[in-house]
């Protein structure tokens, strides 16, 4: 799965981190040296979500950018089980039907 947007089109970039030591000349030091510096990652916050899109339910990947920009049409929540049907029973309504009319004192 690539770590790419598919709004924005954000991606991984590469980059460096620099290693320094020393004390900053505003605080009274010589200045900062720079001891070395590696290569690193700066990786973008990619969500996968369910999405409408060409109005279809898809899986994607998005930055939270675009999340947060309202770039993404979320779908409509399920209304489960459909209207027309019973729901199934659950454990406590068929274990005890009777124990609330058997208190005839």
């Amino acid at each position: 799965m690539s770590r790419v947007c598919h709004f924005t089109g954000k991606k991984t970039r590469a980059g460096r981190s620099i290693a320094r030591k020393g004390k900053a000349k505003y605080l009274g030091g010589v200045g900062r040296k720079t001891t070395g510096v590696t290569k690193r990652k700066f990786k973008p916050n990619i969500q996968r979500v369910r999405a409408v899109i060409d109005g279809k339910v898809r899986r994607i990947n998005v930055s939270a950018k675009a999340i947060r920009m309202g770039l993404v049409e979320k779908p409509p929540k399920r209304n489960w089980p459909p209207a027309g049907t019973e729901p199934a029973p659950t454990v406590e309504s068929v274990a005890k039907p009777e124990e609330a009319s058997s208190s005839d004192e």
